[in-house]
């Protein structure tokens, strides 16, 4: 009979390809994943993604990278790089991956437009590239560009859901008939026994955001995370279909807003918008507390955020209900 009280340790193309111990992904969380949560998330037995939009500089994101590989001591972690879907100026990507490359980073979690323009330069230097996509479409296309690996979140998830808003369930098994190198499944991911779920159904591994979003090592006030505590499965909503950037977030005064100015006008435009959902409204709600205001990317899997504690033991609550799942597989399995 196995130990129930040594960690679980996994063997998946996803535990193989970034050295940890779990098939888990915290992914990048904009204005919250910095080294403290990143390296929590290492030293937990997972891997986490400094998000690079959060800091004003190239120079501060350098501090926060060298921060981050003294407090993992070892244990792995990446940079998120977020790019918009279409070049701009001004935009700093190209700085950001030589950054990467120069500081040894070994992973990148990439999101928004093809990363393929950037994969040379990082596969010269070793970097593993895992690319985040909202629907299985866009994972073949990355695919075949070349990245390492990609993750594959559903309608469930907090922040973008895509155009095509697919659930999870219905998208591990698109992924697993239609995607050969390693694949996550994100969106709505709160419980271990959906890890052992979307390793059946063949990914290598899942992204969990809103669920760890309550951990001690977020830096948000403790208002903000009570508040998603408080929260059950139908307190969050989707806006901003109508200038084709679904976001699923926290129901508050500005979501009511957005959706009504989205119900009543003809023609919609970014701008009509910004001055509700522009990211530093939000960011005062992690730093006040007052989750009335701001666009706040939350996912369904809030439900399962139970209580405020160290992301180590939300890792260990996960382990307790992946040993149950696969307990309950193994009873119930053909001789």
């Amino acid at each position: 009979m196995p130990d129930s009280t040594l960690p679980l340790t996994y063997k998946t193309a996803a535990t193989e390809l970034f050295g940890i111990r779990l098939p888990i992904v915290a992914g990048g969380l904009q204005w919250l994943a910095n080294a403290d949560y990143v390296s929590a998330a290492g030293r937990a037995g997972i891997i986490g993604f400094i998000t690079a939009a959060s800091f004003p500089d190239i120079a501060s994101l350098r501090d926060e990278i060298r921060k981050c590989r003294d407090l993992c001591d070892g244990a792995p972690f990446g940079v998120n790089v977020s790019m918009l879907p279409k070049l701009v100026q001004g935009e700093r990507t190209n700085e950001i991956f030589d950054l990467i490359v120069g500081e040894g980073v070994r992973f990148v979690e990439t999101s928004g437009r093809n990363p393929e323009p950037y994969l040379p330069p990082l596969k010269a230097a070793g970097v593993v590239v895992l690319h985040k996509v909202p629907a299985v479409r866009y994972a073949a296309k990355a695919q075949s560009v070349g990245v390492d690996a990609v993750s594959i979140v559903g309608a469930e998830c907090g922040g973008h859901p895509g155009l095509d808003v697919i659930g999870s369930f219905v998208q591990s098994a698109m992924a697993d008939e239609q995607i050969e190198i390693p694949y996550l499944i994100g969106g709505g991911v709160g419980t271990g026994t959906q890890v052992i779920a979307a390793l059946a159904m063949g990914a290598a591994g899942v992204v969990v955001g809103t669920r760890f979003t309550i951990a001690k090592e977020i830096w948000a006030h403790e208002g903000y995370k009570q508040r998603l505590i408080d929260a059950s499965e139908r307190d969050t909503t989707m806006i901003m279909q109508s200038v084709r950037n679904t976001v699923r977030a926290l129901r508050n005064e500005t979501t009511e807003i957005v959706a009504k100015i989205e119900a009543e006008q003809d023609e919609v435009t970014i701008q009509d918008l910004i001055p509700y959902v522009s990211g530093k409204i939000g960011k005062q709600a992690y730093e006040t507390g007052d989750c009335k205001r701001g666009l706040l990317s939350v996912g369904q899997s809030v439900v399962f955020a139970d209580a405020i504690e160290p992301l180590a033991d939300i890792v260990r609550r996960f382990e307790q209900e992946m040993r149950k799942a696969s307990s309950r597989l193994n009873s119930i399995s053909a001789g």
